[in-house]
C-alpha cells in the first residue's frame, strides 16, 4: 500500500522498519520537529526522523496540522492509509479523512483501558496483570475509535516500563503489518463504554518514593517510572534513582534498610532494588552500588 507514516519517539521506529520490510511504499514520514537536547542544547532530530532519513524517506515535521496549508499538503500525498504511532500532534478531521482507508493508530493498551498519553506507565503503576496493543481506526476523540485488531500480553512481575515498551513496540509492528494485509476483511469493533480509563501524562512529582506505602505500591512505582522520570529516594541527603526492583521478605520501619543487599522496609512488606543510579553516574546493580557506597543494616533512607 501507499502509506504516510506518522510517529516520533523510539517506540515508533520498529513499526516504520516493519512497514518498509513488508514492502509498503512510504510516501512521507511525519514527525515532531527537532528539539534542543544535550549539554549544548542543539536541535536534535527525533528517532523517527533519523531512521527515516537513513532509509532515504522524505520527512516532514509541521508544527501543526490545523491550518489549511498543512492539510492540503497532507491530502495531496494521495495515501491509501496513514499509520500513526506516538506522533504527538492532534490530527484534525480533514487529515483523518484524507487517506483512502483513513488513519490507523497503534495504541499500547487494551482499549478502552488507558486511553491517552502514558498507557505503558499507567498499566504497571496500577498493577495490571496484562496489557497489549490495539490497532484502531482513528476518529476525532482521544483514542475512541473502533478497534481492528488487538493482542494481549501478561506484564512480568519484575518488568519495567522500558522493557514492556520494547515488547509492545515489536508487537505493534507485527500487528499493523497483519492489519494492512487483511484490511478489507477486518471488522471494526466499537469500544465499549464500560471500562474507560485515562493514562495521564507522567508528572515528575510522582517520582519520589513514599516508603510508608505498601511494598506492592512501591515496587510498581519503581518499575512503572523506569527509566523516566525514575523513582527516587534520598540516601544521606543525595537523590538516588531506583530503576528496577522486586518484592522481598522482611518487615521494619518504613525506609529502614533490612540487610546487606539494600532491601528496604515499606509500610507493609519490603522491596529489594535491582538497579540504582546516583546523580551523574551510570546505573548499577545493588552489589556494585554498595561496593562503592556501603549502606548498613538499620540505616534509614527517604525524606
Amino acid at each position: 500500500m501507499k502509506l504516510v507514516f506518522m510517529g516520533t519517539p523510539e517506540f515508533s521506529v520498529p513499526v516504520l522498519d516493519a512497514l518498509v520490510a513488508a514492502g509498503h511504499e512510504i510516501l512521507a514520514v511525519y514527525c515532531q520537529p527537532p528539539r534542543p537536547a544535550g549539554r549544548g542544547k542543539k536541535d536534535r532530530p527525533s528517532p523517527v526522523q533519523s531512521r527515516a532519513e537513513a532509509l532515504g524517506l522524505p520527512v516532514r515535521h509541521p508544527k501543526s496540522l490545523r491550518n489549511d496549508e498543512a492539510q492540503a499538503e497532507f491530502a495531496a500525498i494521495g495515501a491509501d492509509a496513514a499509520v500513526v504511532v506516538a506522533y504527538g500532534l492532534i490530527l484534525p478531521k480533514p487529515v483523518l479523512d484524507a487517506p483512502v482507508h483513513g488513519c490507523l493508530n497503534i495504541h499500547a493498551s487494551l482499549l478502552p483501558r488507558w486511553r491517552g498519553a502514558a498507557p505503558i506507565h499507567r498499566a504497571i503503576l496500577s498493577g495490571d496483570a496484562e496489557t497489549g496493543v490495539c490497532i484502531m481506526q482513528m476518529e476525532e476523540g482521544l483514542d475512541t475509535g473502533p478497534v481492528l485488531l488487538r493482542e494481549a500480553t501478561p506484564i512480568g512481575a519484575q518488568e519495567t516500563t522500558a522493557e514492556l515498551h520494547d515488547r509492545l513496540s515489536e508487537m505493534g509492528a507485527r500487528l499493523i503489518v497483519e492489519a494492512l494485509a487483511n484490511l478489507p476483511d477486518l471488522k471494526p469493533e466499537p469500544q465499549p463504554e464500560d471500562g474507560v480509563t485515562y493514562a495521564a501524562k507522567i508528572d515528575k512529582a510522582e517520582a519520589e518514593i513514599d516508603w510508608t506505602r505498601s511494598a506492592q505500591e512501591v515496587d510498581r512505582q519503581i518499575r512503572g517510572l523506569s527509566p523516566f522520570p525514575g523513582a527516587w529516594s534520598l540516601i544521606r541527603n543525595e537523590r538516588v534513582k531506583f530503576l528496577a526492583s522486586r518484592l522481598a521478605e522482611g518487615e521494619g520501619d518504613p525506609g529502614e534498610v533490612l540487610d546487606d543487599r539494600l532491601t528496604v522496609a515499606c509500610g507493609t512488606g519490603a522491596v529489594q532494588p535491582l538497579r540504582l543510579q546516583r546523580a551523574g553516574r551510570g546505573a548499577q546493580d545493588p552489589e556494585s552500588f554498595l561496593r562503592g557506597w556501603p549502606i548498613g543494616r538499620g540505616e534509614r533512607i527517604g525524606s
